[in-house]
């Protein structure tokens, strides 16, 4: 089972267009992570939609799409890289009851507090370059409507996103108007049209729809009319950057005091992956080894012909 990414062109519009179907990734997510069905299924919304809009970016490294909330929910993580490479997790609050029909607003903005984070993290980043991130309202029903509006402000890109997920399967349709410089005012017009034509076209899809039916399935119905320009198909997958190196790292960003203290209550330390279950244990021996003084390197033999 391979997750897919589908890129096509109008042939006789400036638009362009992207399905996604993650089925194998996300079920690899949901192994390690139980949440409610409307967390659950926000959660695959937006893994599907950083797929969508990753697959367009023209840079090495990595978008975050962080929903940070001020109900159940405090966070929704999802990453994917320029390879298409996704993980992905949510942080609940303990005890907060979570209806089998919340919406978005009643999950993450129930205070008003709720807030979008989108971060573009270039893995060839020079000394003291930083991550361009941009602080999205959640201006919208729904993930996709969030995101419409993102790109508008911020990329000034007409942009219509559908997505749907449940426990199976993420997909999500991304329409989007090529910019165009220059051109008479009935070519613009034109444009215009045919741009209205084929978000018209995708608000004829329905949920249920898009968890029922394929990629090929979903662009015949929508799409069988239009001449359409379709490309080699792009294979999503799941990858979780964890490494054992990394947890030893921000043991010591905490410091030998703090760990001493720990393995004494504890006996050891066992960190677990959010995004893959992984588990990490260090014990005194290990922790010990983490806070050992870098070792001088050894005299090479010119070194010591020198010194006699």
């Amino acid at each position: 089972m391979s997750d897919t990414l589908q890129k096509f062109m109008f042939e006789h519009a400036g638009v362009r267009g992207e399905f996604v179907e993650l089925q194998a990734s996300w079920q690899q997510i949901q192994e390690h992570q139980q949440y409610p069905a409307p967390v659950r299924n926000l959660l695959g919304e937006m893994m599907a939609a950083a797929a969508l809009l990753s697959a367009n970016l023209k840079f090495n490294g990595s978008m975050i799409l962080q929903v940070h909330g001020d109900g159940p929910v405090k966070l929704l993580v999802v990453e994917c890289d320029s390879q298409l490479r996704l993980r992905g997790t949510a942080k609940l609050r303990e005890d907060a009851p979570i209806a089998d029909d919340a919406t978005l607003h009643d999950l993450v903005h129930s205070g008003g507090n709720g807030r979008c984070v989108i971060t573009l993290d270039p893995a060839d980043k020079v000394p003291g370059q930083q991550a361009y991130q941009g602080i999205v309202p959640l201006d919208g029903d729904d993930i996709a409507t969030i995101l419409e509006n993102y790109m508008l402000r911020s990329e000034q890109l007409d942009t219509k996103l559908w997505l749907a997920a449940d426990h199976q399967v993420a997909r999500g349709l991304l329409l989007q108007k090529l910019p165009r410089h220059g051109g008479t005012q009935a070519q613009v017009e034109d444009e215009q049209q045919a741009w209205n034509h084929a978000a018209m076209l995708g608000d004829t899809l329905r949920r249920e729809e898009m968890l029922e039916h394929d990629i090929q399935t979903l662009m015949h119905r929508l799409f069988w009319e239009e001449t359409l320009r379709v490309f080699d198909p792009l294979h999503p997958s799941f990858h979780c950057t964890c490494s054992r190196e990394k947890v030893g790292n921000m043991l010591k960003m905490l410091g030998a005091q703090e760990v001493e203290a720990a393995l004494a209550d504890m006996g050891s330390i066992e960190v677990k992956c959010d995004f893959c279950g992984q588990k990490q244990q260090f014990d005194a021996v290990d922790c010990a080894q983490l806070f050992l003084p870098a070792a001088a390197p050894e005299a090479t033999a010119t070194d010591a012909a020198t010194r006699h």
